[in-house]
């Protein structure tokens, strides 16, 4: 059989990786479907609540239209007959008048003969990236702006994965409502801090860069407007603690005791971290981490005054972890 022969476009399977991708994906074939065949019937249906009949029901002609562009999602769920509806209706040739069928996968082991089922009769399938890696995040942003026909400098693209990495459709939502807001091409580092500074992770990262650089009173500035704009503190010291980390991280580096990959860190966050070692002590981190830990046992139980607490250990690391007067 030749590969045209084998693929049959009428049936596209979207499958696991990053869930805000995976609905990006789907969304996108959907409507490139409705676009391409305007007198089909949108059909949405679940894998969970809908059988073999409502399947061949859906994807055959109606009153309405002679096809229909049939989403379905949940397809690890799918039972034996909905299964052999699928694999039957992707055996049919692909012809002009075929309905579309898009479905998702989440990506798990449920389900996951049917995908091979599915591929092996000619679906096209489709498999999402996961987004877990600090790269594929970065090349994520990037691609946000460069779909906006814009560019961002390395060190903006890195603030926002290390602020919303975790959340990717805020990721793309901030991408996309940077570019709206701002002109400059690329992006910079300093709109993006100043778009971003009612952000937690943001102040975090503002207090932590100016505490690293050895100027307190900026910190202590910085920290006090992070806490006006309503920000806990818990969420300060979470950046503030993953500073210290990647610090400690390079450190242990250095001294020979794990290698850069054993680290898992980005290289660009060690580069950083080897600039702000300078003058760092192996107490002096552990005392800082030690405040950092004190003061958010504080926020959490309410047994002192979290500020006051979080403002003591933003002093010390500006110290380099020596003593306090």
């Amino acid at each position: 059989m030749t590969k045209a022969q084998q693929e049959n476009p009428s049936v596209h399977l979207v499958v696991g990786g990053d869930p805000f991708l995976n609905g990006q994906r789907v969304k996108e074939l959907c409507a490139q479907a409705c676009a391409a065949h305007p007198d089909s019937e949108y059909i949405e249906m679940d894998a969970a609540d809908c059988d073999a009949y409502a399947f061949q029901e859906a994807v055959g002609p109606s009153l309405l239209s002679q096809t229909a562009v049939v989403f379905l999602d949940d397809l690890q769920v799918a039972d034996e007959a909905l299964t052999q509806a699928l694999v039957d209706f992707c055996r049919e040739p692909a012809e002009t008048e075929s309905s579309i069928v898009i479905a998702r996968h989440d990506g798990g082991n449920r389900g996951r003969r049917l995908l091979d089922q599915m591929e092996r009769v000619g679906a096209v399938i489709e498999r999402m990236p996961d987004l877990k890696k600090f790269d594929d995040k970065i090349d994520f942003v990037y691609g946000q702006f460069k779909a906006h026909q814009r560019r961002i400098q390395p060190r903006a693209a890195q603030r926002l994965v290390d602020v919303l990495g975790e959340r990717t459709p805020e990721l793309a939502a901030m991408c996309s409502q940077l570019c709206f807001d701002f002109d400059q091409d690329p992006m910079t580092l300093e709109i993006v801090n100043r778009y971003l500074t009612d952000n937690p992770a943001v102040s975090g990262f503002a207090v932590a860069d100016r505490a690293l650089a050895g100027r307190p009173a900026q910190a202590v500035v910085a920290l006090r407007s992070a806490l006006e704009q309503g920000n806990e503190p818990v969420s300060l010291i979470g950046v503030l603690a993953l500073k210290l980390r990647t610090l400690g991280k390079e450190a242990a580096i250095e001294s020979g005791s794990i290698t850069t990959a054993e680290a898992k860190a980005a290289y660009w966050q060690l580069r950083e971290a080897k600039r702000q070692l300078h003058g760092w002590t192996s107490s002096g981190l552990a005392a800082c981490i030690e405040a950092l830990a004190q003061a958010d046992e504080v926020s959490k139980t309410s047994s002192g005054d979290a500020r006051y607490a979080l403002e003591r250990a933003v002093e010390l690391i500006a110290a380099k972890g020596r003593t306090l007067a």
